[in-house]
């Protein structure tokens, strides 16, 4: 089974929720991680309650913010999108999702990145199927 780690600098709310996505949807097709390459002390906590509100998924229970040197090899990287400057990794990226970061953002922005992870993965999935 593959493992997929999906990145950002902060590891705080986009690449948790394709993390939790991952899990949730793909969790017979690949091993889902995510990582920054800056620890931040909490996941976003938008992101937690929308998560909670929309897929019953406790991202606290499961997950934290993590380096990228904490998880395992991956097989895979993909980027949630580089606002301001890419992580910059031993390995290649797989792809670059290009999502904006909704941190601050009302619920109806937050809910859009989400949706738009949820068919990354769902992409992703078949993809490696």
């Amino acid at each position: 089974m593959k493992k997929v780690a999906f990145i950002c600098v902060h590891n705080s709310c986009r690449s948790q929720i394709a993390e939790a996505l991952g899990k949730h949807f793909g969790k017979d097709i690949f091993k889902s991680y995510s990582a920054g390459t800056e620890l931040k002390p909490q996941i976003n906590q938008d992101a937690v309650r929308l998560m909670k509100e929309i897929y019953n998924i406790d991202m606290e229970e499961t997950q934290y913010s993590k380096l990228y040197n904490d998880i395992e090899e991956p097989d895979l990287l993909i980027s949630m999108g580089c606002n301001v400057a890419c992580p910059v990794l031993d390995k290649d990226f797989y792809a670059n999702w290009k999502l904006e970061d909704p941190t601050g953002k009302s619920d109806e922005e937050f809910k859009k990145i989400i949706f738009k992870i949820e068919e990354n993965i769902k992409e992703l999935i078949k993809e490696l199927s």
